[in-house]
């Protein structure tokens, strides 16, 4: 029958190292960095992301800006074998009015299937680019968390590397403290009895 003593790294004695304490503490302050720290950095990094893609939200909002167009250019031809037959957005001519400019032509992105004289959602730049719609706040929290779960991922990767290596190191001064102890206590039992 085996009997399992839980602790014994933290209590006194004769079989305990210098390394058995190393090793107790090491696996303490694993557990800290691994279930505290690391939801921490997570979330601090999620926070800040989430921070700044609001912004560059805002900005894109502000900057951007959204017309009903006519379509007024020819779709293009049937798909390549090579797209098959999923739907792809394609450039088409569109035409919109703005008040006090008048009537405005530019090149834009489309939605497949979109046929001459449909009415499309098209965004726009200030300089009267096509631009693809500003960043939601879907896209804004999935950029968030994302940010979030690598970064504490990451962090937690990070500290079970530190860990192998420590173990590693500490293997290495365990079997240095048994050789030396060996050392000592070997030639009393290796040595002829008279």
């Amino acid at each position: 029958m085996r009997t399992r003593v839980h602790g014994w790294r933290w209590r006194r004695n004769p079989l305990r190292r210098s390394s058995d304490v190393v090793e107790a503490w090491t696996v303490l302050i694993v557990a800290v960095l691994l279930f505290v720290v690391a939801p921490l950095v997570g979330a601090a990094a999620g926070l800040r992301a989430h921070g700044e893609a609001r912004t560059l939200a805002a900005a894109q909002r502000a900057e951007r800006h959204l017309v009903r167009a006519r379509v007024i250019g020819d779709p293009p031809e049937r798909p390549s074998a090579v797209q098959g037959d999923r739907e792809h957005p394609y450039r088409a001519e569109v035409r919109w009015t703005e008040p006090g400019k008048g009537a405005r032509t530019a090149w834009a992105r489309v939605p497949a299937g979109t046929r001459t004289g449909d009415t499309v959602s098209v965004w726009f730049d200030a300089q009267g680019r096509n631009v693809a719609p500003p960043a939601g706040d879907a896209a804004v929290w999935q950029h968030a968390v994302t940010v979030g779960v690598c970064a504490a991922g990451g962090a937690a990767a990070v500290v079970l590397l530190g860990h192998a290596v420590e173990r590693r190191i500490a293997l290495r001064h365990r079997l240095a403290e048994w050789e030396r102890e060996w050392a000592r206590t070997g030639p009393r039992w290796t040595q002829p009895r008279t």
